[in-house]
């Protein structure tokens, strides 16, 4: 497959989409939304030191996931502050950043929107996270 054809895959299997900023109480968020927003919704938050491409282009190009994926979920990747590619660096407002400063902001991806359920799924930290953003906001 050419180089071409891989990244018109990644774009329709959930690794790229439309890049959106949402507003925090603890500063700008980066949410890469893919698919459709009808579909049950799957957030995902990458570990320490990745973004949402790096951690799950792994899983969303194997073929059996991504199918699956694909067609029965809307994907919201959400990038840790300063993890966003480009990135400007960390909101002044985020600092320090800890664990449940990231999970409320899960908090506010989740109510802008506008989702009632949802799956998580998160690996490293970002499993961590989202567990305290599941506890704290259940």
């Amino acid at each position: 497959m050419s180089e071409a054809g891989v990244s018109l895959c990644a774009g329709a299997l959930g690794i790229d989409g439309e890049a959106v900023n949402v507003s925090t109480p603890h500063g700008p968020i980066s949410v890469t939304v893919s698919g459709d927003r009808s579909k049950s919704a799957l957030i995902t938050y990458h570990d320490v030191g990745l973004n949402h491409r790096s951690c799950f282009q792994g899983l969303l190009l194997c073929s059996g996931a991504s199918s699956l994926l694909a067609n029965n979920f809307c994907i919201y990747h959400i990038d840790a502050p300063g993890h966003e590619d480009n990135s400007g660096g960390v909101a002044k407002t985020a600092l320090p950043l800890t664990t449940d400063k990231l999970a409320d902001q899960v908090a506010s991806v989740v109510e802008y929107f506008g989702l009632k359920e949802l799956i998580l799924l998160g690996v490293g930290a970002g499993a961590y996270i989202l567990t305290k953003y599941a506890i704290k906001h259940q």
